[in-house]
C-alpha cells in the first residue's frame, strides 16, 4: 500500500498529535526522510524516540 506524501503545507494545517509529530521529526533532523520516503523508512529507535518526546510533551501539557 502506497502512502500519500505530504508537503509542508499539509503538515502546517495539520492539529494536535498528528501536527506534533511531524514537528518532533523535524527537531530530529529525520523530516525529509519522512516526506520522501514516509515513516516506514525510519528504524524502531528513532520511531520510539518521536513516541517517547511526544509522551513527554503531552505529560508536561506543551502544545504544538
Amino acid at each position: 500500500m502506497k502512502e500519500k506524501k505530504i508537503t509542508m503545507e499539509d503538515i502546517q494545517k495539520m492539529e494536535g498529535p498528528e501536527r506534533m509529530k511531524y514537528e518532533i521529526a523535524e527537531e530530529m533532523g529525520l523530516l525529509d526522510k519522512v516526506l520522501n520516503d514516509g515513516w516506514r523508512s525510519l528504524s524502531a529507535k528513532e520511531t520510539g524516540k518521536i513516541g517517547g518526546i511526544m509522551t513527554s510533551r503531552k505529560k508536561a501539557g506543551i502544545k504544538s
